[in-house]
């Protein structure tokens, strides 16, 4: 395969998926969009606004139910859709398919893993900032860190090829030998910010400005940080409160991804952000009350 001649292929042509590919377009990479309802060919036009610049691109799109093959897939779908998103497609992914994760949550990657085992999985997390203001017309709210690994451990962990090509395209982007920290660092901050923000219909800067906020984000920290050291993350445990306080603070103007689908109607992530946090606590016989009540409240307001 070469891979100097990588053609994307992106599910999940939301904001952070319209970002990407207007990225790897950029650099030379081609890219197609699968979208539910596409039509194999037809030229979709997406505008990714950064500052006063506004860029333009036109991507051919295609449903899930082409034939054309399929070698480098970017999955930016919902959590909840992952399995399903690639499951439509799995007739069109190439032997040697090079999938790259990078959905919000966690839980649907050890699902991948075990339905394609025999495919090269790739997990990743982002702090890019991007908010869709229409359909195909993206802003890019803020530039972050893109962090990449495999998704099982093997004992060649080095970067892989394509990855030379996608860290020209994508700027701050860090191959991780270890991804899970990451990932685990990431879910570890949604499980503070996403439920209190969705639950308080606050801006992500109350918690941290609001007294009565800012003292319940303490002790539901303090559960998450008990399940990270036991999941053997104890470093993540340690860095919860700076990091927290940190984002936090960054972000005091964002609306949490959460907050945004509650208020659209739509289905949370819940299940991958809090009720992945809370499986992994009853492994370990944790208790986690303030969690599970947060996560129980979601799931009864969001449905």
């Amino acid at each position: 395969m070469n891979t100097g001649q990588a053609h994307w292929h992106i599910l999940g042509a939301g904001a952070i998926g319209s970002l990407f590919a207007d990225a790897l377009s950029t650099d030379g990479r081609q890219v197609s969009l699968i979208l539910r309802d596409g039509v194999h060919g037809k030229i979709r036009t997406q505008a990714v606004e950064r500052g006063d610049l506004v860029s333009e691109k036109h991507f051919k799109t295609t449903g899930p139910r082409g034939h054309t093959g399929i070698s480098h897939l970017l999955v930016t779908t919902k959590a909840y859709d992952v399995c399903s998103a690639i499951d439509s497609v799995v007739h069109r992914l190439n032997p040697d398919c090079n999938i790259v994760l990078l959905s919000n949550g966690m839980g649907f990657q050890e699902q991948v893993l075990a339905s394609l085992p025999s495919l090269n999985i790739y997990c990743g997390t982002t702090t890019e900032g991007a908010h869709l203001l229409a359909a195909g017309h993206v802003r890019h709210a803020g530039s972050g860190e893109t962090r990449i690994g495999r998704a099982a451990k093997i004992a060649d962990d080095r970067r892989p090829l394509w990855f030379h090509q996608w860290e020209r395209a994508i700027d701050n982007s860090v191959w991780d030998s270890d991804i899970q920290p990451a990932l685990w660092t990431k879910l570890a901050i949604n499980c503070v910010i996403n439920p209190l923000t969705a639950l308080n219909r606050c801006h992500n800067g109350e918690l941290g400005a609001s007294k009565s906020l800012a003292n319940q984000v303490a002790p539901l920290r303090d559960e998450i940080a008990a399940v990270c050291r036991a999941q053997g993350h104890a470093e993540i445990a340690e860095a919860l409160p700076r990091i927290t306080a940190a984002v936090i603070q960054a972000t005091s103007d964002n609306r949490s991804s959460m907050l945004q689908d509650i208020d659209a109607g739509r289905l949370t992530e819940i299940d991958y952000i809090t009720g992945y946090l809370l499986e992994v606590a009853d492994q370990h016989s944790i208790d986690t009350p303030l969690n599970r009540a947060l996560f129980e409240a979601i799931k009864s307001r969001a449905h």
